[in-house]
C-alpha cells in the first residue's frame, strides 16, 4: 500500500475518533455499493450522517472540501439510498464533508455539515 494509502487510513481514523469525541455513533466505515464508498456512516441523535473524509498533507490551490466532485457526490448518493433501504432506516440523512490537513506533524480537523445535497 502506498504511502497515500496510508495517510488516507491515518486520515479516517481520526475522523472516526473525532465523530466518537463528538457524540456520534460509528455505524459503518468503508461501506461499499457498486462503485461506491462511504468512508464514514455514523449517527448522532435521528440523523444518519453520510461523510466523505478527505485528507491532504498541503493545502494545494483548492480547497480541500471542493475536491468531491459531482460524479462522486452522485455515486454517494446512490450508495447512500441503497444502504438506508437495505436497512429499512427510518431517519434523516444528512452529507457531510471532514477534511484532515496535516502541517508540520499537526492535524486539523474540519466538518463541514450538509455539505451537499442529493439531486
Amino acid at each position: 500500500m502506498g504511502a497515500h494509502n496510508d495517510f488516507g487510513k491515518e486520515g479516517e481514523e481520526l475522523a472516526a475518533a473525532y465523530l466518537v469525541k463528538k457524540g456520534y455513533l460509528i455505524i459503518c466505515r468503508n461501506y461499499r455499493y457498486m462503485k461506491a464508498e462511504i468512508d464514514i456512516i455514523a449517527q448522532k441523535g435521528s440523523i444518519i450522517a453520510i461523510i466523505e473524509v478527505k485528507s491532504r498533507s498541503s493545502v494545494y490551490f483548492e480547497q480541500i472540501a471542493e475536491t468531491v466532485s459531482k460524479k462522486k457526490i452522485m455515486l454517494l448518493v446512490s450508495a447512500a439510498d441503497y444502504y438506508i433501504n437495505t436497512n429499512k432506516l427510518d431517519k434523516e440523512v444528512r452529507f457531510d464533508i471532514i477534511t484532515i490537513l496535516k502541517e508540520n506533524n499537526k492535524f486539523l480537523i474540519e466538518h463541514f455539515e450538509d455539505a451537499f445535497y442529493h439531486f
